[in-house]
């Protein structure tokens, strides 16, 4: 098997349709879908039910939380990879995993780009294939449009004492174990970006912080934090100051050779990203 796709669901009827119907119309048929929906009572149950044949396994009871949820997919699933496509989000095209799986990938993390949507607004968001520390630390990866191997999850699991940002902490804890990222460069997946997730701002920023003290080796912490500080300094325009925070990040300069004239990027974050109406 060489895919598990994993969606977990909480009375959202319409975004789980959805859903469904982008999954249920892929032209590669090499994968097995587990939804793990947390009780409903909005009708979700009953749909789930009516699409029961496209399942390898599916319930509906309650749970601890997202991260629980996704934790009971994950004891379920059998495929070498793992994705994580939760209701209301849905596959860019029907030939979306069929171009993810054309050919054979050495990674352990994979990563597409995404079209993040709410009602109004759709925005395309691309990422840089040269995956950095910074942009781990100060922002993600798409966890829609990623696919991880089943084997990172061998004795590991989401931490379900974080309500919002395990899934970031996943993947920054995989890149400071040396674990492979490579970049697809295709849309695989639309984002809701109406979930708890995108706001709740300051829960996020909370957890964030709270992973990185326990995660993060402290002296990468200040290093971490002057080059946010010279970045915020460059974007306004104060030059002059930049090079007393400079001389205290000579080690992380070495350890990642991120220079100042980089921060011309990281003003941007590594990420291209274009409004589409719709």
């Amino acid at each position: 098997m060489t895919l598990s796709i994993i969606t977990v669901n909480l009375n959202n009827r319409d975004g789980l349709q959805r859903t469904i119907d982008s999954v249920v119309g892929q032209t590669f048929t090499d994968y097995e879908w587990i939804v793990i929906d947390g009780g409903s009572t909005d009708g979700s149950r009953e749909l789930i039910e009516q699409y029961a044949d496209h399942f390898a396994y599916w319930c509906s009871e309650p749970d601890k939380g997202i991260y629980n949820a996704m934790n009971k997919g994950i004891a379920h699933a059998k495929g070498e990879w793992l994705q994580f496509l939760n209701s209301g989000d849905w596959l860019y095209e029907d030939t979306t995993l069929e171009k993810v799986f054309s050919k054979e990938y050495e990674a352990d993390v994979l990563y597409g780009n995404i079209i993040q949507t709410d009602k109004k607004v759709r925005q395309s968001i691309t990422f840089d294939s040269d995956l950095t520390l910074s942009i781990l630390y100060y922002k993600s990866l798409p966890h829609q449009s990623s696919f991880l191997r089943r084997k990172l999850f061998i004795n590991k699991e989401y931490n379900e004492n974080l309500k919002i940002v395990a899934d970031w902490a996943f993947f920054l804890e995989c890149a400071l174990k040396k674990n492979r990222f490579t970049h697809i460069d295709l849309y695989v997946s639309y984002y809701d970006s109406t979930g708890i997730s995108s706001t709740n701002r300051e829960l996020v920023l909370k957890e964030r912080d709270s992973v990185i003290k326990n995660l993060v080796p402290e002296c990468i912490q200040r290093d971490m934090e002057n080059q946010e500080k010279m970045r915020i300094k460059f974007a306004d325009g104060q030059l002059e100051e930049i090079d007393a925070i400079r001389n205290k990040s000579r080690f992380f300069h070495r350890l990642v050779t991120f220079d100042i004239y980089i921060l011309r990027f990281l003003t941007k974050f590594s990420f291209n990203k274009k409004k589409i109406y719709g």
